[in-house]
């Protein structure tokens, strides 16, 4: 059994390529139908944010397995002969796979860290994945467990204590780059999803008065419009209105650019010379990256967000390292859980067997006793049980201890031989 991760991230590769490599809901869905197609893959979580791309399996056994996964990952992505170069992937097995996991379930992994969405996204991906049945007892226990501790890590640390996020970031630098106060500022925000819906929070937030959504589907545009108080404008006339912005935040999640360079300029000349700040905020990116050429034009894509991120940086590390404890201590006791599966079959076999016996002679018994009274058969049933909890505790014990190790198949034997348990799974 090998646990392991192979991804890519705002760390390891530019946006030009971790947009190559970006899932929408839909198109992880159908990603991980092909999973089914690969017999060494017991269970896999796909996950995909606008920073970050990592695909998890429990491989049975793989001679390669950083060359599986990756192969595995432009299979399902169908992205054979995009990327040659695997210098922007990053593999971790083991250990390594499971602290990363947890580190990206606390937002520590974050292109902002202390953002909120990354947990609710792993949430999302996990139970993607689980009810495609590509989740089984491990990764139950581990990605379970991995939500646990980014609640955990949150409640415990200031790291969620100031709003930061992607789109609380890109508001910021919306602001820094703007030549006249948020108040006075128009807006236009393309799309009416998660993070636009986030963004306008924020620009609420600011003291934005004029709020304008366009989004493709026009009544979701409505809905995100009405709930700050904007007005909603048709997709194919944005570029219109967008002449009359101050500050453009695109987050549409289409899969090509929705603002070219020739519909750019347009929209720089008819403002006499005002400029016009544009902040892209999706990936796959939604405004061309020559736009940034156009003069009156300031373009900032996602990558240009660490800035912001940098200010807040020493206060934000500080509050990581008291996550730093929580975080070990959370993959300890994962380890010695899954320590316990290999020996979990047997465990169960033994107990199965001692609680059929104890039930079948307590029915014995309690037959020569016809007038017991309930209290009395509830003291019977009490003691059985506890005598059978007994004498299976030090046996059950013992074996959990050298779950893992070089006696665990001397230990099979011994409880299999004992106990008979090779005829017990045979009557199952």
């Amino acid at each position: 059994m090998q646990l392991v991760v192979l991804g890519l991230n705002h760390r390891s590769a530019p946006v030009a390529v971790r947009e190559r490599f970006s899932f929408d809901k839909e198109e992880v869905k159908d990603a991980l139908k092909h999973v089914y197609e690969h017999e060494a893959v017991a269970e896999c979580v796909l996950l995909s944010t606008c920073n970050r791309t990592e695909l998890y399996a429990v491989l049975e056994d793989v001679a390669e397995p950083r060359d599986f996964m990756l192969q595995l990952l432009k299979h399902i992505k169908g992205a054979e002969q995009l990327i040659t170069d695997d210098q922007w992937f990053f593999f971790y097995e083991g250990r390594e796979m499971i602290a990363h996991l947890f580190n990206v379930a606390s937002s520590l992994d974050s292109l902002v860290i202390g953002e909120g969405q990354i947990l609710s996204q792993l949430k999302v991906a996990y139970i993607t994945a689980y009810s495609q049945g590509l989740t089984g007892p491990i990764f139950n226990i581990i990605f379970q467990r991995a939500i646990s501790v980014g609640k955990r890590v949150r409640t415990m640390t200031g790291i969620a204590n100031t709003p930061v996020s992607v789109s609380y970031a890109a508001v910021n630098l919306a602001e820094d780059a703007l030549t006249k106060p948020m108040e006075d500022a128009k807006v236009l925000i393309l799309g009416a999803g998660t993070m636009s819906e986030l963004t306008a929070t924020h620009l609420q937030s600011k003291g934005v008065k004029s709020m304008f959504v366009s989004n493709r589907t026009y009544h979701k545009a409505e809905e995100l419009a009405r709930r700050f108080g904007g007005k909603a404008i048709h997709f194919d006339a944005f570029a219109e209105q967008a002449k009359d912005a101050d500050i453009l935040i695109t987050s549409t999640g289409a899969p090509h650019y929705v603002i070219g360079p020739e519909q750019a300029k347009a929209i720089a000349e008819e403002r006499g010379g005002e400029p016009i700040v544009m902040i892209d905020i999706a990936v796959p990116r939604d405004i061309d990256p020559e736009v940034a050429d156009i003069p009156g034009v300031y373009l900032f894509n996602i990558d240009s967000l660490e800035s912001v991120v940098e200010e807040n940086k020493h206060q934000r590390e500080a509050e990581a390292e008291k996550a730093k404890p929580i975080i070990a201590e959370a993959i300890g006791d994962i380890e010695e859980k899954l320590s316990y599966l290999s020996v979990r079959p047997l465990m169960v076999l033994l107990s199965d067997k001692a609680e059929r016996i104890r039930r079948r002679e307590l029915h014995r018994a309690m037959a020569k006793f016809p007038d017991a009274t309930d209290r009395e058969r509830k003291i019977m049933e009490n003691m059985s049980r506890m005598i059978v909890r007994k004498l299976l505790r030090e046996p059950m014990i013992r074996f959990g201890e050298v779950a893992g190790k070089d006696e665990e198949g001397e230990y099979w034997n011994l409880f299999r031989d004992m106990f008979d348990l090779e005829k017990e799974r045979r009557s199952l």
